[in-house]
């Protein structure tokens, strides 16, 4: 099967000498273009944005990082090239390096990393590497960071390009939580009930700024994951009588919902207006606040597409990641992190037909890594995730041969006022196992 980034260059090269729609589509012909040309694209602008894909869409605040200019010789440099030189430099750095892919990244990459996983394995898989003097993270910002907080201090942690971001982890800043919670304190008071629960906790999504760890560890709240969402909201309630939970509204919802909470007591806010555009009794009855932010590539999920997939394929087990909306998880046989995902179809002992809702690059690489089934991703348009996909080889072998050299480059570094709380706040999560 070719990758996601082959099928993306046939399909607008089709397109080009055709001049129409050619049978299979993708988000943006911008995909099949080098990340560097957005790179560029920015620094003319002199305003940040995601790139193509799946969070085109989204408006990036003004202080995101933007990539300077990769140097020409890697621009030009074919994939054989840029494999060869990677390998070289792998060779050449040994232990002194590792290499970390997420599940999102392109196979182009993926086929250089020394781990691959989600962002939390990832961050535990560099823990193993404690000798290592770099630690190359291919994935996005919030995950580099995480790893800064985690690793040795004379531990670099690199991210191949800068604008590696993510537009979910942006949709919640520090100062507009700072801001919610002085809303929130100034209703809830901060005493404690006759039971010993504080009236709200923050609990932020993984993916998510150092700055938001860093606000849950000292306001007594923890880090959670796709996979332990359900273990941390059952701590927080434990110690707090209401939750608020950051970033992403739907693993929020969907969490909440699975533990029994009724939707009415769970009020979005939105950080643009008074009071999360909430009354105050709507608050007052709360159990979870939802913050208003979501994930681009997982909104893109629906019913109708689950629909078409039972459809088209009778007995099709369609698995979702629990970032969709409420609707499309209820609408799924299952649903569950990427790793959940990953070893449902590990566990499928007979050939099956699987409809997955994630990333495509992932599904694509299930598909290809287990041949007895049919694994397809629901939605058929070709839209990868925006940031994912401003990593490509040529980053890579820039940030290798760097090291190389003795330089290092695109150094994620959380300052040490945030680190402890944040490293605090990660350390509950670390505890809550599901």
């Amino acid at each position: 099967m070719s990758s996601v980034n082959t099928a993306i260059q046939l399909i607008t090269r089709e397109q080009a000498e055709k001049g129409a729609t050619a049978k299979g589509s993708t988000c943006s012909p911008a995909l099949a273009k080098g990340p560097w040309d957005y790179d560029l694209a920015e620094a003319l602008a002199g305003v940040p944005a995601y790139g193509p894909g799946a969070s085109s869409a989204d408006v990036a605040p003004a202080a995101t990082p933007r990539q300077g200019q990769l140097p020409e010789e890697y621009k030009l440099a074919s994939d054989a090239e840029l494999g060869e030189r990677i390998l070289a430099a792998k060779a050449a750095l040994g232990d002194r390096a590792v290499i970390l892919g997420h599940f999102y990244q392109r196979d182009e990459v993926i086929q250089y990393a020394d781990f691959v996983g989600d962002s939390f394995q990832l961050a535990n898989a560099a823990l193993t590497r404690p000798d290592a003097e770099a630690i190359v993270f291919c994935g996005v910002h919030f995950m580099a960071e995480t790893a800064d907080i985690l690793s040795a201090p004379e531990q670099a942690v690199i991210l191949p390009n800068l604008a590696a971001g993510c537009s979910m982890a942006d949709m919640a800043d520090a100062d507009s939580v700072a801001e919610c919670w002085e809303q929130l304190e100034e209703l809830y008071g901060t005493e404690p009930d006759a039971e010993g629960r504080v009236p709200v906790l923050p609990v932020t999504y993984m993916n998510s700024s150092a700055a938001l760890k860093a606000f849950c560890g000292e306001h007594g709240g923890i880090v959670c994951t796709s996979s332990n969402a359900r273990t941390v909201l059952e701590w927080a309630f434990q110690r707090a009588q209401r939750v608020l939970f950051f970033p992403d509204q739907h693993l929020g919802r969907n969490t909440a919902k699975a533990l029994g909470v009724p939707l009415e007591q769970m009020p979005m806010w939105n950080p643009r207006k008074d009071l999360g555009g909430n009354d105050e009794q709507a608050l007052l009855d709360s159990r979870v606040i939802l913050w208003h932010g979501f994930c681009s590539v997982h909104k893109r999920f629906s019913v109708a597409q689950i629909e078409k997939a039972r459809a088209d394929f009778p007995g099709v087990q369609v698995i979702v990641h629990p970032e969709c909306p409420m609707e499309v998880v209820d609408a799924a046989d299952s649903a569950g992190s990427t790793d959940f995902i990953k070893k449902a179809i590990a566990a499928a002992t007979e050939p099956t037909t699987f409809a997955i809702g994630t990333e495509i690059n992932m599904v694509n690489r299930l598909a290809a890594e287990y041949p007895q089934h049919t694994i397809f991703c629901l939605d058929p348009v070709i839209c990868p995730c925006s940031t994912m996909y401003r990593i490509h080889p040529g980053y890579l072998a820039w940030v290798l041969e760097e090291l190389v050299a003795g330089r290092v480059v695109n150094r994620i570094t959380v300052a040490d006022s945030v680190q402890d709380n944040a490293r605090t706040a990660l350390e509950r999560m670390l505890a809550a196992r599901p």
